[in-house]
């Protein structure tokens, strides 16, 4: 997958594409990011890509001619990817709420151009030029749209073939496959300051761990998350939410 930057600050991505999951991709060759500053397309002898509003107001807008032209510039360099693999996204505050349901859709395309905002705004021309979507990461106000592409680009490149060491790793993460949380996780050492590792972990009967990390992950969907369950639980899960305790919230068995 190619991804597109386009920002006014590509140095704020060197951190996060150079550690973790994303440099293992891009060593891999299964991600391929590229940065590009909007302000190479200004057209201004200083690389001006900022005005003040039509119509008055606080703050500065971003223009509509760099950005639009940095868009068109990196869908040329994505070669003959399909018109219909490529995904031009915004992000924005007042686009929909990303969400793993969206990052594993993005993670079916070929190239992603991700539009990073600042200041009060981007020209509603940009969007209606060449935007596709508009996606935003919380019911909250950055700076600009750096963050938000970075939360993007990380949650999609793990769903990549090939990324994580094991192709369960995703399958089975928070929000994947059936949107429920995660079932807690130990590892050594077996005690530590009276808590010990629940026994069923370190019993070898797989089909026992299974129910009850089943079970956990239903729990603790029930208490922290309860608007994430959309239908009745099946007699399956009825039987793992059985392998847990609810009372004083140690684990069953």
């Amino acid at each position: 997958m190619r991804v597109d930057v386009l920002t006014l600050f590509p140095e704020m991505f060197a951190p996060v594409t150079a550690a973790s999951i994303l440099k293992h991709a891009i060593a891999k060759g299964v991600l391929q990011v590229c940065l590009t500053d909007v302000r190479n397309f200004a057209f201004s002898k200083h690389r001006v890509v900022d005005d003040t509003p039509f119509g008055g107001g606080a703050g500065m807008v971003m223009k509509v001619e760099p950005v639009v032209l940095a868009v068109e510039d990196v869908l040329k360099q994505g070669g003959d990817i399909e018109p219909t693999r490529r995904r031009v996204i915004m992000m924005s505050p007042a686009g929909h709420t990303f969400n793993q349901a969206k990052a594993v859709e993005l993670s079916g395309y070929s190239q992603l151009v991700l539009i990073c905002g600042h200041y009060e705004g981007i020209d509603q021309r940009v969007v209606d030029l060449v935007v596709d979507e508009e996606i935003s990461i919380g019911d909250y106000v950055l700076t600009g749209g750096e963050l938000p592409a970075m939360v993007l680009v990380d949650c999609v490149a793990r769903l990549l073939p090939g990324v994580l060491g094991s192709e369960l790793s995703a399958a089975e993460e928070t929000f994947s496959a059936d949107g429920y949380l995660e079932y807690p996780h130990y590892t050594r050492p077996r005690e530590f300051r009276g808590l010990a590792v629940p026994e069923v972990l370190l019993s070898g009967d797989h089909a026992r761990i299974a129910k009850w990390r089943r079970g956990q992950s239903i729990k603790r969907t029930m208490c922290r998350r309860p608007e994430l369950f959309t239908r009745g639980l099946t007699k399956h899960d009825q039987q793992c939410l059985g392998t847990v305790t609810s009372a004083d919230g140690k684990e069953g068995y």
